[in-house]
């Protein structure tokens, strides 16, 4: 494009031959005005070995987003390095989709565990359990840096976005394997409402199962809270 516009042809039209060019149009001759983009190089006097070249390219991937892509990866790094606790809560939150809090929540040496366990089985390892390798790998990291993470908090932890607090990462609801993102969200908004006064209000106001409960019960992130609205003169 900046070739053909230092030789005279209009900018747009410059871009357009660019687009059909390394998009492979051209090639594959389904470019319905190349005849006219044609005369119009050769008008500009621009030589015969680059229009024959237009016609071979079949694709070419546009340096502008080799650049786009460099830079990203320079200030994914910069923060990396220098933001720690904002590059892990972010990874996670976005890219972190295999994040099982039970493996990699508690601490280095239970996740290290797992992956031993995860090279045990050498190639017969699931794609997910690829996936999941992949933030073991992060999240170790992550530890091996003196960052640690808290419990998941009934009242504390968001819905699918890792937080910060005191300079450690608070896990989200669905860092929980088997916890979807709306029934992560029915229990943020459940617990902006007020303490919940029994696990019987919990699964109301939070539109929770017997699965979810039973799964925050084995946790401890129900603990504290009562079986039963009902009270008993022992609990007085």
């Amino acid at each position: 494009m900046t070739y053909l516009i230092q030789m005279g042809l209009d900018p747009n039209e410059s871009f357009k031959i660019m687009e059909d060019v390394r998009k492979g149009k051209v090639a594959k001759g389904k470019c319905k005005v190349w005849d006219q983009y044609e005369s119009d190089m050769r008008e500009h006097h621009v030589p015969d070995w680059y229009i024959d070249s237009c016609k071979k390219i079949k694709y070419m991937f546009p340096k502008a987003h080799a650049a786009a892509y460099v830079m990203m990866s320079w200030r994914i790094a910069y923060c990396k390095i220098f933001y720690p606790l904002a590059y892990y809560a972010s990874y996670f939150s976005i890219m972190g989709n295999a994040f099982d809090y039970e493996i990699m929540g508690q601490g280095i040496e239970k996740l290290r565990f797992a992956m031993q366990e995860y090279r045990k089985k050498g190639d017969k390892v699931t794609a997910h359990e690829q996936e999941q390798y992949r933030d073991m790998k992060i999240a170790e990291e992550m530890y091996a840096r003196g960052i640690e993470m808290l419990p998941i908090d009934l009242y504390k932890s968001k819905a699918s976005v890792f937080t910060i607090e005191d300079r450690k990462l608070r896990p989200c609801f669905t860092s929980i394997q088997g916890l979807g993102e709306t029934a992560g969200k029915q229990i943020e908004e459940a617990a902006k409402q007020g303490p919940f006064l029994s696990i019987d209000d919990f699964k109301s106001r939070a539109k929770a199962g017997s699965a979810t409960v039973e799964l925050f019960e084995k946790m401890g992130i129900l603990k504290g809270v009562p079986e039963s609205n009902q009270f008993s003169i022992f609990d007085m």
